[in-house]
């Protein structure tokens, strides 16, 4: 799965006079416009979505049909998976990459060796879904146990884990890219001090949320078996 999906969907926006941009495979505010103009001309659900009934009237791609490069619409994982890779700054330099997600969501987070995982979903899901609600402290990762709709594991999903002891307060979250017989397949932030997929046991689970945004999308998300969509990391 890569930006190559969201570049069709671009591609085909600017083909139809709906101007989203540049065609960069980043699902942003202009590309988000864009589409929610076509869904309201083409009588469909006004949500800036590139989901199955979108990309098929885009795109005339059969609906039934998954598409070859991944989930259709799920443009949160795009952009998480646009940031893999994406480290923290060395020492007392911070990553500026980092910071700015904060800034574009008018959190405080004044350096990246603070943890940042929440702020990694925070701006995954506030980039490309502008009217999904997000906790009220998005860094701290427990509170995304209230976040949006309750789900079952699968790809999309953001999933909450116990850290330290199940009853405390520390914790981790990220976003489901898998899974195998012991363990969550995780894409996450701070994870090695980096943007990264991870091993994390089933039994450190405490919830995986949907984002109410983006209801239509979720049972057409899968569960991923065994390898996910790639995993170069150890269990966190």
């Amino acid at each position: 799965m890569s930006g190559d999906s969201i570049r069709r969907v671009q591609k085909a926006l600017k083909d139809k006079g709906f101007d989203p941009g540049e065609i960069d495979g980043v699902w942003g505010r202009r590309s988000i416009a864009a589409l929610k103009a076509f869904q309201a001309g083409a009588g469909l659900a006004v949500d800036g979505i590139p989901g199955p009934l979108s990309r098929a009237a885009l795109l005339g791609a059969d609906v039934a049909e998954p598409p070859a490069d991944g989930p259709q619409g799920l443009v949160w994982i795009e952009e998480a998976l646009h940031l893999l890779g994406t480290r923290e700054g060395a020492g007392k330099v911070d990553n500026p990459v980092i910071l700015n997600f904060a800034k574009n969501l008018d959190i405080d987070y004044p350096h990246d060796d603070i943890p940042w995982c929440g702020l990694f979903v925070a701006h995954c899901i506030g980039a490309t879904l502008p009217e999904e609600a997000l906790p009220a402290s998005p860094l701290w990762a427990r509170g995304w146990t209230k976040f949006g709709e309750a789900t079952e594991p699968r790809l999309g999903a953001i999933l909450v884990f116990w850290r330290g002891k199940r009853d405390g307060s520390n914790g981790h979250v990220g976003f489901y890219c898998g899974e195998d017989g012991e363990a969550f397949h995780v894409l996450g932030g701070n994870q090695s001090d980096m943007v990264s997929k991870t091993r994390i046991g089933k039994n450190r689970l405490l919830a995986a949320r949907w984002p109410r945004t983006a209801a239509s999308l979720a049972s057409t998300a899968v569960v991923v078996d065994s390898g996910g969509i790639g995993l170069s990391h150890k269990e966190s």
